[in-house]
């Protein structure tokens, strides 16, 4: 009984925070580490290792629990999210507001441990993070912040490895691939907010589907995506990455085009199909080409 009781507690806050989801911005940062340790064969070290994954569950715990915090009125009101923890009261405000404090804590404690320039910009990770939760009240780009909030991943990753010995290549390969994952998230961020276009209408809540309308959003987020595969080629050009890689970018392609079929030809429905198994594919596929990419191919590198 008590295990049973255990495996519940454990499923209800990894639904509240939708753990599952970190399945979108930890392969990113996995691949980034990867490629930030090619002079060891992309293998960082499992202090730097564990200390990453921590960093990085951490931070998105942290950052769904704030904007669970801060938008649970409007998920009361919202017959899609309705039924969140906090608006029937499965999980108390309080309990919520201990998770997002704890979470935080240690982030900045893991970054403590890894390098001082982690520690030193783990505060401005947070702010980013969170303070996406409040964008929507206030700009329509609010998509560009949560791809900033999920662009943080890979170079924290980057900089756990490298810390301040960050090489003229280094910035740019991280800076090309940072700029991936916003428009990335920008892309799909844009897809799912289909499903609250009335409601976001109605109690005055931003976004580009509301600023544009669904059908020039959907051109907004195929733009986004088609500027994201070039990057993805340039980031893998960069890193003088083969045969693999390309491979593992034509399925990237495939999915992301399958994405947009979906919600175009699809009803709702189907957006969380669009949204959540061909993106985790996307981040899955990236890791694997990448890390095979580090770790077979003698460690290329732009000299």
């Amino acid at each position: 009984m008590g295990g049973s009781r255990v495996r519940k507690l454990l499923a209800k806050w990894s639904d509240f925070v939708k753990f599952p989801h970190t399945v979108f911005a930890l392969p990113f940062a996995l691949a980034a580490m990867a490629v930030a340790a090619r002079e060891h064969h992309g293998w960082p070290g499992i202090h730097t290792f564990v200390l990453v994954l921590a960093a990085m569950v951490c931070a998105r715990t942290c950052a769904m629990s704030f904007n669970r915090i801060v938008d649970r009125k409007f998920d009361a009101l919202n017959p899609r999210t309705a039924s969140r923890h906090l608006p029937t009261g499965r999980i108390g405000l309080a309990s919520a507001i201990s998770l997002c404090a704890l979470s935080a804590a240690g982030l900045v404690l893991a970054s403590f441990f890894l390098n001082p320039v982690c520690f030193y910009l783990s505060p401005v990770a947070l702010a980013v993070v969170c303070f996406y939760s409040l964008t929507k009240r206030f700009t329509d780009y609010t998509h560009f912040y949560l791809g900033l909030s999920l662009a943080l991943g890979p170079v924290g990753a980057w900089l756990a490895v490298k810390g301040a010995n960050l090489s003229f290549l280094d910035v740019i390969q991280m800076l090309v691939l940072a700029s991936a994952v916003v428009l990335w998230l920008v892309g799909f961020d844009i897809i799912y907010a289909l499903q609250d276009y009335q409601f976001d209408r109605d109690h005055q809540l931003h976004s580009l589907v509301v600023a544009w309308g669904p059908k020039n959003a959907l051109r907004g987020a195929f733009l986004a995506h088609f500027v994201t595969c070039g990057l993805l080629l340039a980031f893998g050009l960069l890193c003088r990455f083969r045969l693999v890689y390309l491979i593992g970018w034509l399925m990237i392609v495939a999915c992301l085009m399958l994405e947009h079929w979906i919600a175009r030809r699809r009803s709702l429905n189907w957006i969380n199909l669009a949204f959540f198994r061909l993106n985790a594919l996307v981040s899955t596929v990236f890791l694997i080409v990448t890390v095979a990419e580090v770790v077979f191919s003698g460690g290329f590198r732009l000299r």
